[in-house]
């Protein structure tokens, strides 16, 4: 079956706070059959400024694979005739922006003590929440800041296990490196939630509790994801000052020490996959970076993304296969299959530079250079149709069917000590 290749971008006048209109916005998606459908897509992202979906960037779109974008109400009436004139096939995924972004800004949640599971949560809520249930979980929950972000706000970091006062095989696992995936931030949520409510009912985390530590970054990029609250709800990357520049941030997923820059980045500070001055030049990413090299026992690195349903693993910086590429195939592949049991949900899975696209300076490539041996990024519900809108009534099938694949992965790495 031919792939898609579907191409995200919006027009940036349409940028603003969540709050305002974004009526007439759309999100396209384009099949790309040859060279003359991807000198369009250039020529079109150099005319109309855009920010890319799926893939994340201009330099990232081929032939032969999926592209979604999103642009204001101008913008797609310029765009749709060009199509038409070349005879480019496109199909509307979202028609108008406006109501599905009202439908996440719910004033009234401003107070929430971040306990609702099936709402998408501000910071200071999470953080509210990170308070609490360390206080209400002592014995199996440590709250911990492992650093502060360009703009001065707490990193945490939650440790889950039962106590044994000797060293456990550890698990670490983030959310939110991107700042518009809510869905990844509520699934770290969930995943906490889970393990201290099933603690002591259900065999399996039980087990997992008693003989691992989870250690669990519910936001990485903490100014990033403030920022989608409050000014720009599809904003990626950090908030990091670019000298030079009026543009702002990083992506944080092209700043890893791993092949840092060489290719699927940009070197354009205004790019949504800008690299960054140099690796780890972001403070999130340092601090991540810091602790887990000074952290000792972690055998698995699972990081939470969206959107496209993918469970990846690497490398994603060269299409050359990692030494112990077979059993995380097949990890992936049983991990996909434990998934997809719950509610049918189809996943795609291998090596990132094959799945999807080669990119340098990720985390998980980072994470198996640096010797952890089990490396995967997940990428969540759904495939486009609401794309990083992904609606809160999706939130609760998402993590459910999304804990079967990190439950098995945990117990495989249990199971296979190194």
């Amino acid at each position: 079956m031919k792939a898609l290749l579907f191409l995200g971008f919006v027009a940036v006048v349409s940028f603003g706070a969540p709050g305002d209109k974004y009526a007439g916005d759309k999100v396209l998606r384009l099949w790309l059959e040859n060279e003359q459908h991807l000198q369009f897509i250039r020529n079109v992202s150099s005319s109309v400024k855009v920010d890319f979906w799926q893939p994340d960037s201009a330099e990232l779109v081929t032939t032969n694979r999926s592209v979604d974008f999103r642009v204001d109400a101008f913008g797609a009436s310029y765009v749709q005739a060009e199509l038409e004139k070349i005879g480019l096939k496109y199909h509307i995924l979202i028609e108008s922006m406006q109501p599905l972004v009202e439908k996440q800004f719910d004033r009234n949640k401003i107070n929430s003590t971040g306990y609702d599971y099936e709402k998408y949560h501000r910071l200071e809520e999470i953080n509210r929440w990170i308070a609490k249930i360390t206080v209400e979980y002592p014995t199996l929950i440590s709250r911990f800041k492992i650093g502060w972000s360009y703009e001065g706000r707490h990193i945490y970091l939650l440790r889950i296990g039962r106590r044994t006062g000797f060293m456990k095989p550890t698990i670490f696992l983030d959310c939110g490196i991107h700042a518009r995936e809510w869905i990844s931030p509520a699934f770290c949520q969930w995943f906490v939630r889970e393990a201290t409510k099933n603690y002591g009912s259900d065999s399996t985390m039980t087990t997992l509790l008693n003989k691992l530590y989870f250690l669990v970054v519910p936001v990485v990029n903490v100014d990033g994801y403030v920022y989608s609250w409050t000014k720009d709800r599809f904003w990626r990357k950090t908030r990091s000052r670019n000298p030079g520049t009026h543009c702002m941030g990083t992506d944080p997923n092209r700043n890893f020490d791993a092949k840092w820059c060489s290719v699927g980045a940009s070197r354009n500070p205004c790019a949504d996959t800008y690299c960054g001055s140099r690796a780890e030049s972001e403070k999130e990413v340092k601090a991540v970076a810091n602790f887990i090299r000074k952290y000792k026992g972690i055998k698995a690195y699972l990081t939470i993304h969206s959107y496209s349903q993918m469970c990846l693993f690497p490398y994603s910086y060269t299409y050359s296969l990692t030494s112990n590429y077979k059993e995380l195939d097949t990890l992936a592949h049983n991990a996909v299959k434990a998934l997809s049991s719950l509610h049918g949900t189809r996943y795609e899975y291998g090596p990132a530079s094959i799945i999807i696209y080669p990119s340098a300076g990720g985390s998980d490539d980072w994470a198996y250079d640096l010797g952890i041996k089990y490396s995967f990024t997940f990428e969540l519900r759904d495939t486009g149709r609401y794309g990083f809108l992904l609606p809160e009534s999706q939130i609760r099938p998402t993590c459910e069917e999304t804990m079967l694949a990190i439950n098995y992965i945990a117990t495989y790495v249990l199971n296979h000590p190194y």
